[in-house]
């Protein structure tokens, strides 16, 4: 068990480091380079772009992706080299074990959030915009998984799509054209979670024999609809009123252009007036669509199931189910990179405060309560307003929750500290000649792991709760990314478009609960007086 783990980091650290160096897009394991490309502070530009191969194009050097390179393959091959050769759980840690699987609700959410971690982990391969396979006169392109960035010339695209990256969406349509892919395989949801606007989705009316303009099922329609000049945008021609079926009230129309040239006025399905100012004649304009074939267009926030969108679409037309995704992913990736780093702090301290007491207790303790009367709010408002735009982004705000997310956890590390400090095997320890560090950290942290492990889940929640909240309140990160707590905000301000505040907030609550069931689960399962008999 232990040597397959040093063996998988090993792995992919090796993977990571040849996609990038290949000029590959590999699910989860290019976020690394990704983030460092993205912030000025994770890469330094050099002036001779000639030196080394580690360079980008562009002449960056991503020290943060070398740098999480380094500590994956550094970590497999201190514990292939140091670790133990096997996992041999004591006979305690198997009846925690077994009294966490007998907890069903545990055991279940424990089951639900690594599948959702695998999936978060498939990352474009899953939910993105660009195709996973195209096929073109014999030649095999992978975009979802290459850097390389393929214009829509390559694929026979013309106009405004020739000079700019492949629209794969309207290949997908065109595939078996003359001139255009054989074949063209994209992702589960083929959108991006940011930065992806998609066109109003279109829904055809009928017209009935009777000249009424009725819904799917045969009812007459009410509401506004249009005569489009293309459907795959959903661009109106003329734009009419409907009540119960019958036209009323003003109609408009524009050129493709946009630009508006024709009014009417109609009543109960007849025409009073009408006036037309642009080039042509009337009648020419009027016979450029078919005036029977009348859809309705769903404007963002879109429903859901309308357009191809399973879950709908927010005010800035992204669909809700790939924005969803990419909540869990930054939500995963931040815990990644949170968790360590605060227990590492909070471990580190606490366990010194126990175990030397005295002075650095007390100081210490003076310290810890300082830092918690500082207004945390406040603190994210004043750092936001100061630092530049280019420095916004992840690891600004998970820096933020470092500085003040460890010192919950110092004074329950510090107790038992104390506790165990005064125990025979530490006296054993100091008398054999070991050391401070190996003490504290060979002998004393091992007897502090049931109450980590209890801590981890809440840790989690708590993390997720924060990113959350500072991204309702417009303090958290920056619109590139995607964010539950924004799309909360943007469901609140629009209570019309309910599936939009529904959507985030049962993501948030399911995820919590999860996480909060876990937590309970471990809890109980680590508790020390199930397994302990006193005399």
């Amino acid at each position: 068990m232990v040597r397959k783990l040093a063996y998988l980091l090993i792995i992919l650290a090796v993977l990571t480091a040849a996609g990038e160096l290949c000029g590959l897009l590999l699910p989860t394991l290019s976020w690394p380079f990704t983030v460092s490309r993205e912030m000025s502070m994770l890469h330094i530009v050099c002036a001779d772009q000639n030196n080394s191969g580690l360079l980008t194009p562009q002449g960056k050097f991503l020290w943060f992706g070398w740098a999480c390179v380094l500590v994956m393959a550094g970590a497999g091959l201190w514990i292939r080299l140091k670790g133990p050769r096997r996992f041999r759980p004591t006979p305690i840690t198997k009846r925690r074990l077994q009294r966490f699987k007998s907890i069903s609700r545990g055991y279940v959410s424990l089951v639900i959030l690594l599948a959702l971690t695998l999936l978060a982990c498939m990352d474009q391969c899953l939910v993105g915009k660009r195709a996973l396979l195209v096929i073109q006169d014999g030649s095999w392109y992978f975009p979802a998984i290459m850097r390389k960035v393929y214009k829509g010339s390559t694929f026979g695209q013309t106009g405004d799509f020739a000079d700019a990256e492949a629209n794969y969406r309207e290949l997908k349509k065109q595939a078996g054209q003359p001139g255009k892919p054989s074949l063209v395989v994209m992702p589960l949801v083929p959108y991006d979670p940011t930065g992806d606007s998609t066109n109003p989705g279109s829904e055809a009316l009928v017209v009935n024999e009777e000249g009424l303009v009725c819904e799917a099922d045969g009812k007459p329609y009410s509401g506004l609809a249009s005569r489009l000049h293309k459907d795959e945008e959903a661009l109106p021609h003329i734009s009419y009123k409907f009540r119960k079926g019958k036209k009323v009230d003003r109609a408009t129309g524009w050129l493709e252009d946009r630009t508006e040239v024709y009014s009417a006025t109609y009543e109960n399905n007849k025409i009073v007036a009408e006036h037309y100012n642009g080039p042509g004649t009337k009648e020419d304009f009027l016979k450029q669509t078919d005036e029977n074939k009348i859809s309705r267009i769903f404007y963002h926030p879109a429903p859901p199931l309308k357009g191809g969108h399973l879950l709908g679409t927010n005010t800035q037309g992204a669909d809700i189910l790939a924005y969803l995704y990419g909540g869990l992913q930054v939500n995963m990736k931040a815990a990644i990179f949170y968790l360590p780093i605060v227990y590492f702090i909070g471990i580190t301290f606490g366990m010194m405060m126990g175990y030397f007491g005295g002075m650095f207790d007390l100081g210490m303790q003076r310290l810890i309560e300082i830092f918690s009367q500082v207004p945390f709010l406040f603190i994210i408002m004043i750092i936001s307003d100061m630092v530049p735009l280019h420095m916004k982004g992840m690891f600004l705000i998970i820096s933020l929750l470092i500085m003040f997310g460890w010192m919950s956890m110092t004074y329950q590390l510090r107790t038992s500290t104390m506790k165990e400090k005064a125990r025979d095997y530490v006296a054993a320890a100091r008398v054999v000649g070991a050391s401070t560090n190996r003490i504290l950290f060979v002998h004393i942290l091992p007897n502090l792991v049931a109450i980590l492990v209890t801590l981890v889940p809440f840790s989690v929640s708590a993390l997720i709760l924060a990113l959350a909240s500072l991204d309702y309140l417009g303090f958290g990160l920056p619109d590139t990314y995607a964010s539950w707590g924004r799309l909360l905000n943007d469901g609140l301000a629009d209570l019309s478009a309910s599936w939009v505040v529904t959507s985030a907030f049962s993501a948030l609550v399911i995820t919590l609960l999860l996480v909060t069931f876990i937590g309970e689960a471990v809890r109980e399962a680590f508790d020390p007086k199930k397994f302990t008999t006193y005399k």
